[in-house]
């Protein structure tokens, strides 16, 4: 009979479980539950770990079912088996873990670029604020050989515990880090403590920091900086990670590794012709032609090959530079010049025309403020047909 429950909940397994049922288990609760995932329950992890570490051991099984977890002190071996529960995590899995040193945070910092420093490549410079180890204690934070002393105001826990009586009988309780250690439980007495950093072992300094802009990055990437990032005693120090954001470009769009821009011409040079200069990103010229008699339509799209983005890491080789010509029709045209322009085009074609048709004017029309006006009216009409809660109204009709 087992005495005691409580790894077996902490699993969610009957005490009459075999090792696959257990084993199934604690592979769907570390996976949930690891720090790497949900760092705040680092607490909850430990606890499934070392539940299935006893339940896994035929030997700690069957002495946790006779006497619980007192048995297993008493037996000696509640302690034996794997080191951490990263161990557990590692064997279970088959995964292993980097020894190093922890390291501080990462400092993520967003950088506008323009469309033009993607395409060339360019070196920028940036000033960021960082903490590094105070020179002047080696961030000790303290004199040479002086001690630190256990915080008062927190008793060594780092924090701050307030309650509040929100009325009789419920009190609301709550934690903030310690002013006084600034979270660390110890500090050093006021005439032993750094005068440069004031004892928090860190000082707040500006670094110029150069930056490798590479020909073809694209919006979102991230360019990291091992080891610029903030440091801290006893951490190795974290990294400094760029996000480049890309600008709009007045002429020029991009997609993937191609140019996308508009180009407008007028009647005549879609008509008879013309030749355009097109400004690359890099500074050059480039000429593009439409010979005499080759119409090029309104929306019609044609490319250069080889003159659009340059790939990442692979510069020489470029995409397309995809040209839409979009042709500004005129206002009116002068009646004197109707019957020779006619003469230049192709003849219209001949309609006829029904004895009991009716003759109607064309009126100029703005699509965008007729479907405003028809949003503006159905709102209204929305409005008229329900009442204040929702339900729509009646209209009754006199005699």
């Amino acid at each position: 009979m087992v005495v005691e429950t409580t790894f077996y909940d902490i699993l969610g397994v009957k005490p009459n479980c075999n090792p696959d049922e257990l084993k199934k288990a604690y592979r769907k609760l570390a996976l949930k539950y690891h720090p790497d995932k949900n760092p705040n329950e680092g607490e909850k992890f430990k606890q499934i770990s070392q539940a299935y570490e006893v339940l896994s051991n035929p030997e700690k099984r069957s002495l946790y079912d006779r006497g619980g977890e007192q048995a297993l002190k008493e037996g000696g071996i509640g302690g034996g088996g794997f080191t951490s529960p990263m161990d557990i995590f590692e064997t279970i899995f088959g995964t292993s873990r980097s020894r190093g040193p922890a390291r501080g945070k990462d400092v993520h910092h967003q950088l506008s670029v323009t469309l033009e420093e993607l395409y060339k490549g360019c070196e920028r410079k940036l000033s960021l604020e960082k903490n590094i180890i105070c020179e002047d204690c080696k961030g000790r934070g303290g004199k040479k050989g002086a001690n630190e002393e256990v915080c008062s105001p927190c008793r060594g826990t780092g924090r701050i515990t307030e309650i509040l009586q929100l009325r009789p009988g419920m009190i609301q309780q709550s934690q903030s880090i310690c002013g006084e250690c600034r979270g660390q439980g110890r500090k050093f007495s006021h005439k032993d403590m750094c005068r440069t950093c004031m004892g928090r072992k860190l000082v707040r300094t500006r670094q110029i920091i150069k930056i490798n802009i590479e020909k073809g990055m694209v919006d979102n990437q991230k360019i990291v900086l091992s080891g610029e990032g903030d440091q801290a005693p006893g951490l190795e120090a974290g990294d400094v990670v760029i996000i480049l954001d890309e600008k709009k470009h007045d002429v020029f769009k991009r997609n993937g590794s191609n140019l996308i821009m508009m180009m407008h011409i007028s009647l005549v040079e879609s008509l008879c012709g013309f030749q355009k200069v097109i400004h690359t990103l890099d500074d050059r010229d480039l000429v593009i032609t439409a010979i005499p008699g080759e119409v090029t339509k309104h929306g019609e799209v044609k490319c250069i090959m080889g003159e659009g983005m340059p790939q990442y890491k692979n510069p020489f080789e470029k995409g397309q530079l995809i040209v839409q010509f979009l042709v500004d029709f005129p206002d009116s045209i002068a009646a004197d010049k109707i019957a020779k322009l006619e003469a230049c085009l192709p003849p219209r074609p001949e309609v006829i025309i029904p004895d009991d048709a009716e003759e109607c004017t064309l009126l100029p029309m703005d699509p965008n403020a007729d479907a405003r006006r028809q949003d503006s009216r159905n709102a209204y009409d929305e409005d008229e047909a329900h009442d204040g809660q929702g339900f729509r109204t009646m209209q009754c009709a006199s005699q």
